[in-house]
């Protein structure tokens, strides 16, 4: 898919077990204050420390070379598509059918747990039995979430599949234009907020990419004001 079609397509839009501590999440001590750059709404970031707030707490992210930014997320393309991302939202309605998805959109309550199990519940699409993790003091559930091999997105709503609305979208605001894609989800309760962070791929790539993502994707970590 071209980076045009993807660039709209952003713009529209189990048990538990374990306990897994996520690598960098932890907050800045008090006394060492964020000297990292605002996250741009868009373009090309050099390679470094990006703070991005908006959220119910502030957070860093850290990215290598090649790397750009959508406001509510970063990715890495090559020349002619987009290839691995990670990016964050406030999920407050889930979709009972990702593929058929208009008018199935229904609220959940704001806790980590549902959102998991209406992720699960989903149909058209295929999720992992969640894991407890912990994003520095927050404790969450992670998950991996696809699209069912058997679907064509070209019989889905406007040829897209739906994961949730963010909060404030009139409509699906997190959706995927290609059956490929597929993310890690985790999702916390971030100061009475439910926040989501995922780290996926629009289509498969290299497994050093993977691991490039994977890196970012860890690197976030929230800080104090």
């Amino acid at each position: 898919m071209s980076r045009l079609a993807l660039a709209a397509a952003l713009l529209a839009a189990g048990g538990v077990v374990g306990c897994t501590a996520v690598q960098g999440s932890a907050g800045a001590p008090p006394d060492e204050p964020s000297e990292a750059i605002p996250l741009p709404s868009s373009g090309e970031l050099e390679p470094g420390t990006y703070l991005v707030t908006g959220y119910a707490v502030p957070f860093e992210i850290t990215v290598p070379d090649g790397w750009e930014s959508f406001g509510w997320g970063v990715l890495k393309a090559n020349a002619e598509e987009w290839e691995v991302f990670v990016n964050f939202l406030e999920p407050d309605r889930v979709a009972t059918d990702g593929c058929a998805w208009r008018g199935t959109l229904v609220e959940i309550e704001p806790t980590p747990e549902a959102y998991a199990a209406a992720m699960a519940a989903q149909t058209s699409t295929e999720t992992t039995s969640p894991v407890e993790i912990t994003m520095g003091e927050y404790v969450g559930l992670e998950f991996q979430y696809s699209v069912e091999e058997d679907v064509d997105i070209t019989e889905c709503t406007v040829d897209h599949i739906c994961l949730f609305a963010n909060v404030g979208d009139s409509d699906c605001g997190r959706v995927y234009s290609e059956v490929t894609e597929q993310e890690t989800e985790r999702i916390i309760d971030l100061e009475g907020q439910l926040t989501m962070f995922a780290v996926g791929e629009f289509q498969p790539v290299d497994p050093s990419l993977t691991d490039e993502a994977q890196a970012v994707f860890d690197s976030i970590t929230f800080v104090s004001d």
